[in-house]
């Protein structure tokens, strides 16, 4: 395993990267309303990525991926395709990821949506989903390790009653879109030996299950969703590793640690 340790010139094509990805998600915000088809949300972003940023995105023809963004709704964990047939429905929990190439540099960021008004269970996935996400994010520091990111994940979904998805996890992220290391949100024994040094850039991005960890791909072999048919929700964000701490490349404006 290489973990390639960015270079101050590379960490400010990170942070802009980061920051454009960010801005996707605040920009298709007012558009993730009721009737909405998930091609339509995907049509806007890609307009917008590719007129307005002047930035790739990054999923469109990835390994074959037909789209410039996932959106997974409901029990979908991850890889959701967008599609004009595909329309949201009040109460429904969505996750939008996109990650934008600016400069030969990758930002990628998710984060839940919830369509007109949600059942308190479903808000209550959601809401824990993204206090994981920044826990395993507040661990972030020179010398801890990807244990520590995992092991704070993995006990606050669980002392929720929530599974924490196995088979997918966040990444190394830089010019490549997925590099070394693998960052799972669950405490494998492994990840005590990856220790984190300043310019390490990779994504936090924790996968909740309302029911049970095991997730299946669908015949289009991309969409994964729970087993148990039952919600899934996740959050994602880039960040590097600094002297002191951490610094997130893809904050959106004003937006603030989440912590239970």
């Amino acid at each position: 395993m290489t973990i390639k340790i960015k270079t101050p010139e590379e960490i400010e094509k990170l942070r802009v990267a980061g920051k454009l990805a960010a801005d996707v998600l605040e920009m298709i915000a007012p558009y993730v309303i009721p009737g909405a088809s998930t091609g339509e949300l995907n049509a806007i972003m890609h307009k917008y990525m590719t007129e307005e940023q002047g930035t790739i995105p990054a999923t469109l023809n990835y390994h074959g991926f037909p789209a410039s963004s996932c959106i997974s709704i409901n029990q979908v964990v991850c890889h959701g395709i967008p599609d004009d047939k595909k329309t949201l429905k009040k109460g429904d929990i969505v996750n939008i990821d996109v990650t934008v190439i600016k400069e030969g540099y990758h930002g990628d960021t998710s984060r839940m949506f919830e369509v007109g008004e949600v059942k308190p269970f479903a808000s209550r996935l959601s809401k824990v989903a993204h206090e994981c996400l920044w826990l395993g994010i507040e661990q972030v520091k020179p010398n801890a390790t990807l244990y520590d990111v995992a092991y704070a994940i993995q006990q606050h979904a669980e002392k929720n009653n929530y599974s924490v998805v196995r088979e997918y996890c966040g990444h190394g992220i830089g010019s490549e879109f997925h590099e070394d290391p693998q960052v799972l949100h669950y405490a494998a024994p492994e990840l005590k030996d990856i220790v984190l040094k300043p310019g390490m850039v990779f994504t936090i991005e924790p996968m909740i299950n309302q029911g049970k960890a095991p997730v299946k791909v669908l015949g289009d072999n991309w969409t994964v969703v729970t087993k148990d048919r039952k919600l899934s929700a996740q959050w994602e964000h880039t960040l590097t590793v600094t002297e002191t701490g951490y610094e997130i490349f893809t904050l959106r404006t004003n937006e603030k640690p989440v912590l239970p």
